[in-house]
């Protein structure tokens, strides 16, 4: 909203990536829609109407109108969504994700998200405490990929899930950026992971997560079907190098932290039966809240165990409700800045 009140240009350029995100097509729709959010004076206001959408009996059509199209799809009825609600906006950690000293914008799985994005957008672009931010993905990027994904190891190494949510295309164009780009970055070497697709795999961060500076939280399930690649700036101008790693995931994430050893903490203890239950429940979604401390899930109770056992600090929250969501503490989170560790 702070953002948005900046001039009316910031104003504008918002309703039109609004509708843009929307997937309207009908053209009276598509009018009466642009003429609502323009009649929005109140920025806040503006903000949350566009987070909560609009049904067609919330608009102001010309009267007696009446196409095929319109009435053939049924979408002239009062109950019809023209705009569709964000439900899924608190989890924050898709839309963008911090790294380094620039974000990624992200293009999301799924197109009804890609409107969250625009939030983020303003903010980077017009707020007066953070316009300029480099920009390390571009939105209108072809290729998908979510915050979910991205893991700050360090400030020089990151990982990135290839995932249902995150092309490997995604990736190549990131590490392109990151190494050749404008803006200049500390990243000095990628680790993509790939993960099995599906519902319970959505993100890399809800199979593994790091807690401390060699303590990650892992789903067994993965090791099986694990693969990783790191991503290098080669010699050559816009050269970036990609090797295979055939390796323990300790070893690689060994290599990746720069630590003599690392602990893998099991989701579940390493019970198949627990460990299924729990990574449901977000059991391997952790949030760092600084090395050693870690936000949690009250009824991931073994894993929870399993974290205390290693020695990781539990900063634990009610979770009945929360978990229905599909996401975690970190899903839930978006850190802006980090201290120098």
């Amino acid at each position: 909203a702070q953002a948005i009140a900046t001039s009316p240009e910031a104003k504008a350029e918002f309703i039109e990536q609004a509708i843009r995100e929307s997937d309207v097509t009908s053209p009276y729709l598509l009018q009466a829609l642009r003429e609502k959010l323009e009649s929005i004076e109140d920025a806040k206001q503006l903000v949350e109407k566009m987070m909560a959408g609009f049904y067609v009996r919330d608009l102001e059509l010309p009267k007696g109108l009446k196409t095929l199209a319109l009435l053939e799809g049924g979408e002239t009825s009062p109950v019809s969504l023209v705009m569709k609600p964000l439900p899924a906006a608190y989890f924050t950690r898709d839309p963008m994700a911090s790294v380094g000293h620039g974000v990624l914008t992200n293009r999301m799985y799924w197109p009804q998200r890609n409107r969250e994005v625009i939030l983020y957008q303003m903010i980077f672009k017009h707020h007066p405490d953070y316009a300029g931010t480099p920009m390390l993905y571009d939105h209108d990027s072809p290729w998908h990929v979510e915050g979910g994904d991205v893991l700050n190891i360090n400030a020089k190494t990151l990982a990135i899930g290839i995932s249902e949510r995150t092309e490997a295309a995604a990736i190549d164009q990131l590490a392109q950026n990151l190494f050749w780009g404008d803006s200049s970055s500390e990243i000095e070497q990628i680790f993509a992971i790939k993960i099995p697709h599906g519902y319970a795999y959505m993100h890399l961060d809800t199979v593994f997560t790091q807690v401390d500076y060699d303590k990650f939280t892992v789903y067994p399930g993965i090791f099986d079907t694990l693969r990783v690649y790191r991503l290098t700036k080669g010699d050559a101008q816009g050269e970036v190098g990609v090797e295979e790693i055939e390796d323990t995931l300790e070893h690689i994430l060994e290599r990746a932290t720069g630590q003599d050893s690392v602990q893998l903490i099991e989701c579940g203890g390493g019970d198949p039966i627990e460990a299924s239950r729990e990574q449901w429940n977000d059991g391997s979604n952790t949030l760092a809240l600084a090395p050693g401390v870690a936000c949690v899930y009250e009824r991931n109770v073994v894993t929870n165990d399993a974290l205390y056992k290693a020695g990781v600090e539990l900063v634990v929250v009610p979770s009945e409700e929360l978990s229905r969501g599909r996401g975690g503490p970190r899903c839930m989170s978006m850190p802006f800045c980090r201290e120098e560790i």
